[in-house]
């Protein structure tokens, strides 16, 4: 048998996270040893996971890669751990489509066959509450339904009553409640969360959230309903040692770039991968000798100011793109990588600019969601006919000087677009790739660093 427990929501903003960060802290208080993981491709609520368990949080997505990929993630992870906990994504039925649940909480919970834990917002109901329970059962069957937590309640009398109307109706356990209590809120879960979880900004509203998960929910009970089987290893794991050559690659990696799946640099390094990471926020250099060049997503037009003075990273980086070490740049990286950043209050700031054009923020979203990544002009990374897929999120649109070659054409439920960059040996654009979706892409990679290095030897 096995500890895991899919925490999962009506609605998004019902409070899945904010619950799941206090259980996860209470746990362990507990002594207990923790493994989070996210359901979808979110980046920002991982690192809370990981900031609680001090240890990593994975994502883990049901559109995105196939199911064995998503036992394998689970299972692999979870060999060391006393409890698994699984955060939710949106309503727990919400998913890629709104007539099945493919991409879903609920399709995670059949796939792990996980019980779940489904927290609803009872704020000015009593009996309703039931039946909102009752309708989430009956939906999908089997329900794994197995308790409930009340959010969001007036008072404990207020609890029990909802408690008991869920209790009768829906034979299942109500194992406790929050009430609505502002300061529980999130901070900002988008500027400055990284620094902040990383100096450990953060530690005291872990321990805040702890301390009352532990006076209004059984964690007795919910380490009793999360009991299940244990799950198989994979045969065949796409994550295991398949060395194809020993390469360098660089990554860039600090409070402004901070978006990686950690299945992504785990597929790089089972491919043989050493990976170096360095800061464009410390003005560290791109480490010498390297075979290829990794700058991910995150948030640099907060720290638009400081990366346009760091002139040893941004010449150090340009100089080795221009050399042809093999680089993918999403999103952040992205826009790094342009001629400038211009804020929304219209500052501009200078970037790296060995790609012609400039990137502008603005204060609506420019794009969001998944997409379906088809490879072209025979880029290092996507071959002709080769399939990925990702996501995309940004509040910035890129305004190009010179006409670059697309690296790919994005498919999404708005129809289809070529876009990114090909330059030098350069593949960059707004999409964030799940090198889990078709591990070729890391083959791929890992063989155009080893021609990089040979021609450098035959150089010298």
């Amino acid at each position: 048998m096995a500890k895991r427990l899919m925490i999962a929501g009506t609605s998004s903003g019902v409070g899945k996270t904010t619950l799941t960060i206090g259980i996860m802290a209470a746990l362990k208080k507990r002594n207990l040893v923790v493994q989070g993981f996210k359901c979808g491709p979110d980046y920002i609520d991982p690192t809370y996971h990981t900031a609680v368990t001090k240890r990593v949080s994975r994502n883990i997505d049901s559109w995105m890669f196939s199911h064995d990929v998503i036992r394998d993630i689970v299972e692999r992870n979870s060999r060391d751990a006393d409890i698994t906990i699984i955060e939710g994504v949106m309503g727990y039925f919400d998913g890629k489509n709104p007539l099945e649940n493919t991409g879903s909480a609920a399709d995670i919970a059949d796939i792990t066959e996980s019980p779940v834990l489904l927290v609803v917002d009872c704020a000015s109901m009593a009996r309703s509450a039931a039946a909102i329970v009752k309708g989430f059962q009956t939906i999908h069957v089997p329900s794994r339904i197995v308790g409930v937590i009340a959010n969001r309640v007036g008072s404990e009398s207020h609890f029990n009553i909802v408690k008991a109307a869920i209790e009768q109706e829906c034979h299942i356990p109500v194992i406790g409640y929050m009430k609505k209590n502002n300061e529980l809120h999130l901070p900002s879960r988008h500027l400055g969360l990284i620094p902040a979880i990383e100096r450990g900004d953060l530690d005291s509203y872990f321990e805040m959230l702890a301390t009352e998960v532990e006076k209004t929910i059984d964690l007795n009970k919910l380490l009793t309903i999360s009991e299940t089987n244990s799950l198989e290893k994979v045969n065949h794991s796409i994550f295991e040692e398949n060395l194809k050559g020993n390469v360098k690659i660089a990554v860039a990696k600090d409070a402004a770039f901070n978006f990686y799946y950690e299945e992504n640099l785990q597929l790089l390094r089972a491919r043989g991968a050493e990976l170096l990471f360095f800061s464009p926020l410390a003005n560290d250099p791109v480490p010498e000798d390297v075979d290829g060049l990794y700058i991910g997503g995150g948030f640099p037009e907060e720290f638009a100011e400081k990366l346009a003075s760091n002139e040893v990273s941004k010449q150090s980086i340009k100089a080795m793109i221009e050399k042809g070490v093999p680089t993918v740049a999403e999103c952040g990286g992205f826009m790094y990588l342009t001629k400038s950043i211009e804020t929304t209050e219209g500052m501009s700031y200078p970037m790296v600019g060995v790609i012609d054009g400039k990137v502008a923020m603005q204060s609506t979203l420019a794009a969001l969601g998944y997409r379906e990544i088809f490879g072209m002009n025979d880029n290092f990374l996507m071959k002709e006919g080769e399939v990925a897929k990702g996501h995309e999120f940004h509040y910035s649109i890129f305004q190009p000087n010179s006409l670059y070659p697309p690296a790919y054409e994005l498919k999404s439920r708005f129809g289809a677009k070529r876009v990114g960059c090909i330059l030098h040996s350069l593949i960059a654009g707004y999409v964030h790739f799940h090198f889990a979706s078709n591990s070729k892409l890391v083959d791929n990679w890992i063989n155009a660093c080893l021609q990089f290095q040979e021609q450098k030897r035959n150089a010298i």
